[in-house]
């Protein structure tokens, strides 16, 4: 299977990349690296004293590494980007690229378990090296951490009878595949809904996984440190619990709560936000149906 069939174009490529205001010799980074769709955007748009740095945990999104003098693949996760950025000598950059959540690829993949569609091993796993994969979340948290999870992470309802039902299953049999997963949770489908609902169970499971909203969250606190002045962040999310940290960092620096003002009242933030919020179009949408959820914000550093 080739590169172009494995990984799908990226979602809101130029509007993200356009939103770096990329300076040709600046140092920039995709802390998503994936297909390496939007990298290639960025390389375009340097000269050959640009530099671009990426992450990406995933073997799969590995193997598709840029041969270019003026990229570097940095196989961590995004939420150590300043401990590494310093490693190869990047103390400041220019600009910040983030397309949040699960590639194509990853949804795609049969045996990584994270679509509804397939019947594969509970995984979901973004780094195939961790230890802790969604058959541990299923088959150990107790009833009140996994109706935790699937209620903060899933934003559902019926999380306490739905981790009950889970846990009930379990002790006929462990819960092996996705399929498992399903049919433990039969009785919560309504119909016309099952694949709305078996979407945040998956969402709510993947995310516990892969800390994604504490990764999200470690990320977004070293990004002021990083950008130079007027360095810009640009962010795509897919869901409300993503973006909602991305909004509230970009407008105050805070995930919670207020932050301090002066006398005057007025409060400083390390970042302003640029233009509005950038949705896809209805033809971008009707050429690739994972970009209807897709909010991206961009902010540059004051």
């Amino acid at each position: 299977m080739n590169q172009q069939m494995k990984y799908h174009s990226p979602v809101l490529l130029r509007e993200s990349v356009n939103g770096l205001a990329i300076k040709p010799d600046g140092v920039y980074v995709d802390v998503t690296f994936g297909g390496g769709g939007h990298s290639k955007e960025i390389l375009k748009h340097l000269d050959k004293r640009g530099k671009l740095f990426a992450f990406d945990t995933d073997a799969d999104a590995q193997a598709n590494r840029l041969e270019d003098k003026r990229f570097v693949l940095i196989p961590e996760n995004f939420r150590y980007i300043k401990r590494f950025l310093r490693f190869y000598g990047a103390k400041k950059v220019d600009g910040i690229l983030a397309d949040l959540g699960v590639s194509s690829h990853q949804f795609d993949s049969e045996q990584r378990g994270f679509s509804t569609r397939f019947d594969a091993k509970l995984d979901m796993r973004m780094n195939q090296e961790d230890t802790i994969s969604a058959y541990e979340v299923l088959n150990t948290y107790e009833a009140v951490s996994l109706a935790k999870v699937l209620f903060q992470y899933g934003e559902l309802r019926a999380s306490k009878p739905m981790a009950h039902s889970i846990v009930a299953q379990r002790k006929i049999k462990p819960l092996e595949t996705t399929f498992d997963l399903k049919n433990a949770l039969q009785d919560f489908l309504p119909k016309g809904r099952e694949n709305k609902v078996l979407a945040q169970v998956f969402q709510a499971v993947r995310i516990e996984v892969n800390q994604e909203l504490q990764v999200l969250k470690e990320f977004l606190l070293q990004v002021p440190d990083l950008l130079k002045e007027k360095g810009r962040l640009s962010v795509i999310a897919y869901h409300s619990l993503e973006d909602r940290l991305v909004k509230r960092f970009i407008r105050n620096g805070l995930f919670e709560g207020e932050p301090q003002r002066d006398i005057y009242g007025n409060y400083e933030t390390p970042l302003r936000k640029v233009g509005k919020l950038i949705v896809p179009s209805r033809e971008e949408i009707r050429e690739n149906s994972r970009a209807r959820s897709a909010k991206l914000r961009i902010a540059e550093k004051v």
